[in-house]
Parts: C-alpha cells; structure tokens; sequence
C-alpha cells in the first residue's frame, strides 16, 4: 500500500521520528530507544514513513540504518502555502480590529 505524505505527519510519534531522523541517521534500535513504545509499534511507523518516501533503510551487516528523506515535506509545505494568504489577511483584520478598540474614544478620558 502506497501512503502520502500527510498520513506520515499526521502521527505525532513519526513526526518525532522524523525529526529524530532529520538530525542524523540512526539504526532502528536507537530510534527505538528514544520512545516508551514497543520495538514492533516503532518498526511500524519506521515502515509507513518508508512507504510514505520519508525514510530509507539501508542495510548494514545485520543492522538496518533509518536515513530521512525530507524532499517529500515540500508537498506539505506547498498544500500550507495557499492557506498562509488567507490566514495572514484573517491576522491582520484581528491586528487592526484590536487596535481599534484600544484606542479612547473622543473625548473620553
């Protein structure tokens, strides 16, 4: 099964994972490591973000080594992008709004 992207980020254990990964690679027991959670349960989010194009495996003797692979954020950070406009039009009509009812009125004290 093919996953995207955001079915990657949407898990805030694999966006640990990838921020863990993003430092450095590590071996999959070291990721292991940095969780309270089953080797298994991190061995699966390991896998999704691979089918997700966000991590490789290489093999290294007996050893598999967890490499991040973030050129597939792009996506999410271009999906984000067309909502940036919109959401900056939303802050600056609150900026104004607020600024605008601090101001006294005329003639008042």
């Amino acid at each position: 099964m093919r996953r995207d992207v955001f079915q990657a980020i949407a898990d805030p254990t694999r966006r640990e994972i990838i921020h863990l990964l993003s430092q450095h690679p590590l071996h999959l027991n070291a990721v292991a490591e940095h969780f309270d959670i089953s080797r298994p349960a991190v061995s699966k989010h390991i896998r999704i973000l691979t089918e997700c194009g966000l991590v490789t495996i290489r093999q290294q003797g007996r050893e598999r080594q967890c490499i991040a692979d973030l050129g597939k954020l792009k996506e999410v950070a271009e999906w984000a992008t067309q909502y940036r406009a919109f959401w900056n039009k939303k802050f600056d009509a609150l900026d104004a709004y607020l600024a605008k009812a601090q101001k006294p009125a005329k003639g008042k004290k």
